[in-house]
């Protein structure tokens, strides 16, 4: 027997919204190898040769690393490379020694910040990023990764604030109108979630993770139907039809899921430096 859809049942369970979002884009959270090469320009032709293939990547930088530990360059390559494999508690403890080795290198910071939040050390990786940028040089990506480590963190008015910010200087960014939207969602204002969500959807940039967070914000509101128009979009039915099975099994989860613990589904943790 179908069971009833409630919406504030499935947003008790914050783990399950993170397994919707991962698993209805298609890729995993580090699955772009942009964050790896796009910040590592001064290599030169090193750069331009990176692999594309994020196992292929961790053994190029890794060589890279290993012959000088101590590197800021290279232990940002390979610290990146391990994130994009999925690799994170160990790209964390590269980019942890990188620090130490390398004190006040904001690039290393910047990324190490971003691997603790990968690994759920969201108040730690606040406290990174806050000294990868200052307030009167802030960096808008930066801004909007250390909003998404305090809405993880229940702090939602405080990283609402944060995404402002950061939309003040990259004005309908749809990597954080998703998360500000997102933001919405987790504190159950569902219509202000669509309202963000929608404005990220309308832009040209939108990843598939804005549409797909759009199409879960739709179906916690009892809209299926046009929440399974917005997931299919632009998908070959293969994979449109997995993600709207997906999302129909999530959305008519049972009170046994309520007390996991909260994971918040981001967009901008894996956009490129």
């Amino acid at each position: 027997m179908r069971q009833r859809f409630s919406p504030a049942r499935l947003l008790a369970s914050a783990s399950l919204v993170a397994m919707v979002a991962v698993s209805l884009g298609g890729c995993t959270a580090m699955s772009k190898l942009s964050d790896v090469t796009g910040s590592i320009g001064s290599a030169g032709s090193r750069a331009e040769a990176a692999p594309t293939d994020p196992a292929r990547a961790v053994e190029v930088y890794g060589e890279g690393y290993r012959a000088n530990p101590k590197d800021a360059e290279a232990a940002l390559g390979y610290g990146q490379a391990l994130r994009a494999n999925g690799q994170r508690a160990q790209a964390a403890a590269v980019l942890e020694q990188a620090t130490i080795a390398n004190p006040g290198n904001k690039a290393l910071l910047a990324q190490y910040g971003r691997a603790l939040a990968d690994n759920g050390n969201f108040q730690q990786a606040f406290d990174v990023l806050s000294k990868a940028h200052s307030p009167d040089n802030p960096d808008w990506r930066l801004l909007s990764v250390q909003g998404t480590a305090l809405d993880q963190m229940g702090r939602h008015e405080e990283a609402r604030s944060y995404y402002a910010s950061a939309l003040k200087i990259a004005p309908g960014d749809p990597g954080v109108l998703s998360n500000l939207g997102l933001s919405y969602m987790l504190s159950k204002d569902l219509p202000k979630a669509e309202e963000a969500l929608r404005q990220a959807y309308a832009s040209p940039r939108a990843s598939s993770r804005v549409r797909q967070n759009l199409g879960l914000v739709v179906g916690l509101q009892g809209r299926f139907a046009e929440a399974e128009t917005i997931v299919k979009a632009d998908l070959p039915p293969d994979q449109a039809a997995a993600n709207v099975a997906y999302l129909k099994d999530m959305l008519n989860r049972s009170e046994g899921q309520r007390g996991a613990p909260k994971r918040t589904p981001v967009a901008s943790l894996s956009q490129s430096d």
